[in-house]
């Protein structure tokens, strides 16, 4: 049975020895899955459609309820497989061709991931999405305050704090901070900071701010609408951090009933949360039989290209799980970043493929430590082992 799989429908074709026996249009609504089911129990039928982003998400649900096998093929994957000279695009055209090209295609099953990893997934999925809007909101308040507070933006580098989205809020011009006493500034820092942070400290911290002020040219008056929008501006950034933390603490708690949630955490230079990402991305590892097929899913295998004497340089593949892909990515530049405090032979491996006879580039560096990585990964978690620096692989 062949599924071309559109909007709120789809085309049915089923074949018995190549011939086509019944051919019809299903709306998704509970009653006609209702009708299909006695057909899928009374007979065997090997089922097989196209993904199609969310639409297709109806049928993988209502196969995976009533534990029916079924195969669920990549676009592309799809597209080369019924692939022909002719062109002739129409839904039932297509869903013939994955009925006729079923049998001379060895096309997999579909592996069904329990609801954990599905609902770990979705978490992964809103923490992204909330990550990435407040990377676009710190863009537009580094924008506006070149126009409002030039220089007020060294107070913060990479990390932007409750305590730092305080402070901007209540100094947002110029004029303010000049207009406050040094004294009313420390006592204002004081009362923000959750740390233990001494008068003197406070005091330079004040000191700074009225410095900063003094040298800032400011396009906008201070009762201007361009300084409202930069504590709008604030009120969002604060917000979307509050759910970021929100968001953080859930995937993580949710990630800690997977078994394979300590094994990946007990790697130096991966946390909780990196764990809980890795998790969500690469869902149950365990149905991985190499790490090589890791790779693949990732998207980090190697493309080779050679006809006659024209032989490319080999690339990886890029067709797979992007956000995986940029979580490792990040994962061993952090690891590098912190090779003071952490130590494990994913950083031995990248130096030793940095110096000579090997002289990689810092990229192709980067991507082999992250195959390393997955290979490491998918060990620990097959044989059920945490990370062991003396028993690992000195590159």
């Amino acid at each position: 049975m062949a599924l071309d799989v559109s909007k709120g429908k789809s085309y049915m074709v089923v074949y018995k020895n190549e011939y086509c026996i019944e051919e019809r249009e299903i709306v998704h609504t509970p009653e006609q899955f209702d009708k299909l089911l006695p057909f899928l129990k009374n007979n065997q039928v090997e089922v097989v459609f196209e993904a199609t982003g969310v639409y297709s998400k109806c049928w993988e649900h209502f196969f995976t309820k009533n534990n029916f096998s079924y195969s669920c093929l990549n676009p592309l994957e799809a597209k080369l497989q019924i692939a022909t000279m002719r062109q002739r695009k129409s839904d039932k055209n297509d869903a013939h061709q994955l009925a006729q090209t079923h049998l001379t295609n060895k096309r997999s099953k579909t592996f069904c991931h329990s609801n954990n990893y599905n609902e770990l997934r979705m978490y992964s999925k809103l923490y992204d999405e909330v990550h990435s809007n407040l990377l676009v909101q710190r863009n537009y308040l580094h924008s506006e305050l070149q126009l409002v507070f030039p220089g007020l933006e060294k107070i913060y580098s990479s990390n932007m704090t409750y305590f730092v989205l305080n402070i901007m809020d209540k100094y947002t011009h110029p004029d303010t901070v000049q207009k406050t006493s040094p004294t009313k500034i420390k006592n204002y820092i004081l009362k923000q900071t959750g740390k233990k942070l001494s008068e003197k400290q406070a005091k330079e911290k004040a000191l700074w701010l009225k410095f900063i002020a003094k040298e800032a040219y400011s396009v906008v008056e201070e009762d201007s609408f361009m300084v409202k929008e930069v504590k709008y501006r604030l009120k969002t950034i604060r917000s979307l951090k509050q759910q970021k933390d929100r968001i953080s603490n859930e995937l993580i708690h949710f990630a800690e009933t997977c078994t394979e949630f300590k094994y990946i955490e007990s790697i130096p230079g991966i946390g909780p949360l990196t764990a809980a990402l890795l998790i969500a991305e690469l869902g149950d590892i365990r149905r991985f039989d190499t790490h090589k097929q890791m790779n693949a899913y990732v998207g980090i295998d190697l493309r080779t290209y050679q006809s006659g004497t024209i032989q490319h340089k080999d690339k990886i593949q890029k067709r797979g799980n992007s956000r995986a892909r940029m979580i490792l990515f990040f994962t061993i530049q952090n690891m590098i970043k912190k090779q003071k405090n952490i130590r494990n032979h994913f950083i031995d491996y990248y130096y030793k493929l940095k110096k000579p006879p090997y002289v990689k580039k810092h990229k192709v560096a980067m991507i082999a430590c992250m195959n390393k990585l997955l290979k490491t990964i998918h060990y620990l978690i097959s044989n059920n082992e945490y990370y062991d620096y003396t028993k690992s692989p000195r590159g």
